[in-house]
């Protein structure tokens, strides 16, 4: 343990990665989601590909813990049950779409595809039918398939529930929550696949201690009556996301 510990804090770039992470927890801290946008261009850039993910995932484990009985006391933990089932039989055929389909197409596709969405959302449009099962379950099984596919989970989650009528604690109580247990899935998944590489895990570990705490800081900030902010705040991440997942950035 103490060489796997050495060995994680010579990891090159670990000062931006700290500083990236505590960024990243606020966001999500505060909206509900969103840290992921901004933690894999930075990781990605020090860290190999399966590296950036495993260290995303460490480094979010333990920081939303503090806001999860808020979030299981806000949220509709039935929706996110109905998600993860359509997220689990979907991610497989992302796995394997992602075998046979040009990432390229897919990357400018989804990025287009969201800032169009983006820009439906910020003129006032909004689903104003019911979130039944088979959409929500649907809608999962999106997420679980962009997982796979393009490492996405977020975007048709953030869609629904961001054009839906609900109030905007429960829509950020159903972000943390869906992501929280989507992480937890990929723990699993990236040992069987004999992915997982420890000394970045342990390194994610560490570094989600000041993730821990800007999670709190961010949630201390979040105020359910300023819709408005929120929104606002969402959009821009939304966006952010689009613009960063352009395969434009990988040449």
């Amino acid at each position: 343990m103490p060489d796997a510990l050495a060995s994680a804090f010579q990891t090159d770039g670990l000062i931006w990665l700290v500083l990236v992470v505590f960024i990243a927890g606020l966001v999500r801290g505060f909206a509900g989601f969103g840290s992921a946008m901004i933690i894999m261009p930075v990781a990605s850039s020090v860290l190999s590909p399966v590296e950036a993910v495993i260290f995303l995932v460490a480094a979010e484990l333990i920081g939303p813990l503090p806001n999860l009985p808020a979030a299981l006391r806000d949220g509709t933990p039935r929706d996110i049950g109905l998600m993860m089932i359509g997220a689990t039989f979907a991610l497989p055929f992302g796995l394997w779409g992602l075998s046979v389909i040009n990432p390229q197409i897919f990357g400018w596709s989804i990025s287009i595809l969201v800032l169009l969405l983006l820009c439906l959302l910020v003129a006032g449009w909004r689903y104003q039918g019911p979130l039944g099962p088979r959409l929500v379950t649907a809608t999962g099984a999106l997420g679980g398939f962009m997982t796979g596919f393009a490492g996405l989970p977020g975007p048709p989650v953030i869609m629904l529930y961001m054009a839906s009528t609900l109030p905007v604690s429960v829509i950020r109580a159903n972000f943390l929550l869906y992501l929280v247990v989507l992480d937890l899935m990929l723990v699993p998944l990236l040992w069987m696949t004999n992915l997982m590489v420890w000394k970045i895990a342990l390194l994610g570990l560490l570094v989600g201690i000041p993730n821990l705490v800007a999670n709190m800081i961010g949630a201390r900030l979040f105020d359910p009556k300023a819709e408005v902010l929120f929104r606002r705040v969402a959009y821009i991440v939304i966006a952010a996301s689009a613009i960063v997942g352009l395969p434009l950035w990988r040449g």
